[in-house]
């Protein structure tokens, strides 16, 4: 099976009703659904699949029980391969919009037409950049505590991180594991007091605070997080099972910007609830979004792409009645 379906049948300059930008969860849901709608469609991204390819065992999505992520992914490309959607790998550095239509201009690919153009571009998650980090990933090391806790049952684990995310994923995980070390670089947390409150009950929850972690250890799992304390320069090794990192996202910010995009005052494109961006006629899905924030999951992501392919299927056919 191709990872890029009918990629060879596109050529620059070509027109379509609408053009997927990215190729994560959300994209695949749009794809999926404007395919369904009948309209030409383009999907064009850098890696498919997105941060699932960071994942290991996804266990969160109705009707996948216990699915490799990569194997997802797999699913996901099959489907939308069946209604010959074409997927070039590419970057998409520039989106003009003409009044008539748009312009969607590649890195190495050169220029492609749309009626309409649906982001589903993600965000990139911020990482520790420690050793063993990059090695350990979907081997221990998690980027989503609502996301994996249940597959940490039993086992020690540690949260990295002081914000609301990182409060929240360590009261959930302490549902499930039997040791929670949370380890934050202050002495003080970002997120909301009722969650800092809520997690301080928690008996198996231990704050690990003033700390960093400089290294992440283990065999072909993880075994060991190194923690080093900013105050006394002590360093300790804790023996763990998982590491969750918890630390925050980097919206696209720079993007929406030079496209003339509007974003909230996170970094994060404006949607409505149709996905409809500032912009008519581009519209947003996924985590880019300020949808839903605080809830990032695939099974959210492939739903709001599937509400903007609704939505560029209404956009496409009023214009084209119009003409």
């Amino acid at each position: 099976m191709s990872l890029l379906p009918r990629a060879a049948s596109v050529k620059p300059g070509e027109k379509f009703d609408v053009i997927i930008v990215g190729l994560g969860p959300a994209a695949y849901g749009a794809a999926l659904y404007t395919a369904r709608y009948m309209l030409k469609t383009l999907v064009i991204g850098e890696t498919p699949g997105g941060q699932l390819t960071e994942a290991g065992i996804v266990d969160d999505y109705l009707g996948l029980i216990e699915i490799q992520a990569s194997d997802m992914i797999k699913v996901f490309n099959k489907h939308i391969e069946k209604y010959e959607v074409p997927v070039l790998l590419d970057i998409v550095e520039k989106i003009e919009n003409r009044g008539d239509g748009f312009v969607v201009k590649t890195k190495r690919k050169g220029e492609f037409k749309a009626d309409s153009v649906i982001l589903g571009i993600g965000v990139k998650r911020r990482k520790l950049g420690v050793p063993g980090e990059q090695e350990f990933v979907g081997k221990g090391i998690s980027y989503c505590s609502v996301c994996d806790a249940p597959l940490f049952k039993n086992r020690v684990v540690a949260v990295v991180g002081g914000g609301d995310s990182a409060l929240e994923g360590a009261e959930i995980l302490s549902s499930y594991s039997t040791k929670v070390y949370l380890i934050h670089r202050r002495d003080s947390f970002k997120a909301q007091p009722i969650y800092v409150e809520t997690v301080k009950k928690k008996p198996n929850v231990e704050f690990v605070l003033n700390s960093v972690v400089k290294e992440i250890k283990g065999d072909k799992v993880v075994r060991q997080v190194v923690v080093e304390n900013l105050k006394t320069g002590e360093i300790k090794e804790l023996n763990v099972n998982g590491v969750f990192v918890e630390i925050g996202f980097d919206p696209p910010t720079d993007f929406a910007k030079s496209n003339g995009i509007e974003t909230d005052t996170n970094g994060y494109i404006k949607v409505d609830e149709w996905m409809r961006t500032s912009v008519p006629g581009i519209f947003a899905a996924g985590d880019c979004t300020s949808m839903w924030l605080g809830f990032r999951q695939v099974i959210t992501s492939v739903a709001q792409g599937a509400v903007a392919a609704t939505s560029a299927y209404r956009y496409v056919t009023e214009k084209k009645g119009k003409k």
